[in-house]
């Protein structure tokens, strides 16, 4: 005999928010985008691409990847790592990738206040 699967409840839908994002492009190659940009900022606090990458759930190699992918698109490397070992590696933002850093997040909430007008229209659309 079947059984009929147990149908969830309804969930009431989240709160509506608006998430602009914002992506550098150089050739084929995204330079900065959100999660570039959240790397980065880990590498700042932690100063480890390994605990960088394991703040967001990522592989190491796919962090190394991001940080060699932005330290190709720029003039300047945006990560300076040094190699593990006995001593364990690190790596630091340099100051360009400081100035990235903090230039993105400055673009981000410029946006946010440049669309607030619109996105308050668009909010009585929204379920609440």
């Amino acid at each position: 005999m079947a059984t009929t699967p147990k149908r969830k409840p309804p969930t009431k839908p989240a709160s509506p928010t608006l998430e602009p994002r914002f992506r550098v492009v150089v050739g084929k190659d995204v330079a900065l985008g959100p999660g570039k940009i959240e790397l980065l900022g880990h590498i700042a606090t932690t100063g480890s691409i390994a605990r960088a990458a394991a703040a967001m759930d990522m592989s190491y190699m796919r962090a190394w990847i991001l940080v060699q992918t932005m330290n190709r698109c720029f003039r300047e490397p945006l990560v300076s790592a040094s190699r593990g070992g006995k001593a364990s590696g690190g790596a630091t933002l340099t100051p360009t990738g400081k100035r990235a850093l903090e230039l993105y997040q400055q673009i981000e909430a410029a946006s946010r206040l440049a669309v607030e007008p619109f996105w308050l229209e668009i909010l009585p659309l929204l379920p609440k």
